[in-house]
Parts: C-alpha cells; sequence; structure tokens
C-alpha cells in the first residue's frame, strides 16, 4: 500500500514501530525493548521484528509500504544508510549499514535520519510546534539528543547538526560515556544518571531506586522507575533530576543564544515523563543564562508522546 509508510524510533532502551498514513494517523505500533548485548546485527534484527509486529497490527505487509523511515541515534547519514557511532547502543563504536539490512529484511525501501532531528520535524509538523517557524527539539532520554527547525527547514548542518547533548556545561566536570568529560548528557542523559546513582549508593547513600528497578524486573532505571522514585519522595532520584535540570537549563540557553529560535520544544523518554512538572524549574534555569532573557522562547512539551520518534521517521518520506 503506496499511501502508508513504516517508521522506527530506535532507543537506547526501545524500539518503537509504527504504520502511519500520509496525514500523519497511526494504524498500527509496536514496542521492543532494545538488545542489551549483542551488536548492530541484533538491533537491527530486533527493529525488523517490531516493524513486522506493527505491520501486522495495521493489515499489511511490510513489503507493501511506500518505505520505512528509521531514526537513529549516532552518526546517521541520510545519503548511505550507514550509521556510526551509536554509543548508547550494544557493540556500536563502528559503523554498520543499518538501511541496508533493513530493506533485506522487510523488502521495502528504507531511509535514515538522526533521530532526534526526525522527532523533532514531527513536532514540528504535527505536534507541539506548528505555529513556529524556528525551534530547537531537546530529547532528554537515555542520552541528551537534538534537532534544528531554522526558517521553516530542517538544518543538519554537514549531517551531524544539533548535538546538544554534547555542548560542555562544565569544563572538566563529569565523563559522559562519549569519552569527554563536562557534556550535557554527562549530567542530563539517563545512562550517565544510572551511573552516578550507582556511584553514589556504593558510597553509602540511601535510595530506593535499584530496588524499584528489581521489582518491576527491569534491567535499566528507565523513565519509570526514576518517576515511581520521585513519588516516594527519594532524596538521591530528587538530586539527580535537579542536578539535570541544571545542566539541561545551561546547555538549551547556550544554544538559544546562538540561534535565538522561537520555541525549545523538551520530549524524549525523561522529557515526555517529567516535561510538565520540569517546565517551570528548567525555563527558570534557562533564564539565568539566556543573553536576552526579556524573550524567552517558548518552552513545550513534545506532543506526540512515544510514537512522535517514529511518526517523525515515516516522515523521511515526505520531504
Amino acid at each position: 500500500m503506496a499511501t502508508l509508510r513504516g517508521g522506527i524510533d530506535l532507543g537506547g532502551t526501545k524500539i518503537q514501530a509504527a504504520i502511519v498514513d500520509r496525514a500523519g494517523k497511526v494504524l498500527g505500533e509496536a514496542r521492543h525493548p532494545t538488545p542489551t548485548s549483542g551488536g548492530p546485527r541484533d538491533v537491527a534484527d530486533e527493529m525488523a521484528a517490531a516493524l513486522r509486529e506493527a505491520a501486522l497490527a495495521a493489515g499489511v505487509e511490510p513489503s507493501d509500504l511506500e518505505g520505512v523511515g528509521v531514526g537513529s541515534p549516532g552518526d546517521a547519514n541520510e545519503e548511505t544508510g550507514v550509521v556510526s557511532a551509536a554509543r548508547n547502543l550494544p557493540g556500536w563504536e563502528g559503523s554498520f549499514p543499518l538501511a541496508d539490512a533493513l530493506k533485506k529484511a522487510l523488502g521495502t525501501t528504507v531511509r535514515i535520519g538522526n533521530d532526534v532531528q526526525v522527532a523533532t520535524e514531527a513536532e514540528f509538523q504535527l505536534g507541539a510546534a506548528r505555529e513556529f517557524s524556528s525551534l530547537i527539539g531537546v530529547f532528554w532520554g537515555t542520552g541528551v539528543g537534538g534537532g534544528l527547525i531554522l526558517d521553516g527547514k530542517p538544518w543538519l548542518g554537514r549531517g551531524a547538526a544539533g548535538e546538544i547533548g554534547h555542548m560542555v556545561v562544565k569544563r572538566g566536570g563529569a565523563k559522559c560515556p562519549c569519552g569527554r568529560k563536562g557534556c550535557l548528557e554527562a549530567y542530563a542523559g539517563r545512562a550517565a544518571m544510572e551511573a552516578e546513582a550507582r556511584r553514589r549508593h556504593e558510597e553509602g547513600e540511601k535510595t530506593d531506586l535499584f530496588k524499584l528497578m528489581r521489582k518491576h524486573d527491569k534491567e535499566r532505571l528507565t523513565s519509570g522507575i526514576w518517576e515511581r522514585a520521585l513519588d516516594h519522595g527519594d532524596d538521591l532520584a530528587e538530586k539527580l533530576i535537579e542536578r539535570a535540570i541544571e545542566a539541561l537549563g545551561a546547555g538549551i540557553a547556550s544554544a538559544v543564544n546562538l540561534l535565538d529560535p522561537e520555541a525549545v520544544v523538551l520530549g524524549g523518554g525523561l522529557g515526555a515523563r517529567f516535561g510538565d512538572r520540569c517546565v517551570e524549574p528548567l525555563a527558570e534555569e534557562m533564564g539565568t543564562h539566556l543573553f536576552v532573557d526579556e524573550r524567552p522562547p517558548a518552552l513545550r512539551v513534545a506532543a506526540l508522546g512515544d510514537l512522535g520518534g517514529a511518526i517523525g521517521a515515516s516522515l523521511l518520506f515526505a520531504r
């Protein structure tokens, strides 16, 4: 069915697949956990399985789709379909021809884009940022990614624009999963937050984070576990969320000072989970760093939820 497209959002903890019509309506969806071991081939196999499940729910075959778009972390080359250095995924230090692997598995055309950029484009076209012509998308999850719309058009730079998570917010600061020090992601990325929580817990700080993780049969501190810990008044969880918001405020404000967009859209696993309760403190943190503080950008929570990345990936066939 050439009027239907597939979309896959590849994240550090989940793979979200959807079958979408040209109006952006989701007709079938599936969600699988991202493999925690193996390598790119294992991740690609799980992505194909999720897309097949979504297609079954929509009553179509993957081969009948106009194509499948993929939003991937790392350096996603739209021209070659190769994804490199997706460090939040297992064994993905080098390059892997993801588009070719999925094309063989699904029997249809596959296009690759950066995961946060395509989610930002979805919010611009269909979600929380439809009224604006310039925005920064900030997706707060396993890592911290960014996407850009400038003058109504996606801005990709030379292919790696928008990496707000690797703006330095503290020179010589905490080590980031990317190997550098002081990045925004080193303070606000869920993987880095979990590592810091483990370190502090091992040094004697009390927390229920890991009890809740085991109770709910999770392998990692998911957004839901962080939310439960906050709802229980967990002191360490509160400290680390506050630390993350401070870093987000500094990093986002610095990007705003450079680009002066009309809006900032906050999404991602943690962003969607905590967006409403974090908008006010985040805006306050941003305000302390904004050069033009009397005219801050609008700060919106992503409206498309967990499906935004998959919907955005499907829009790779609408450019």
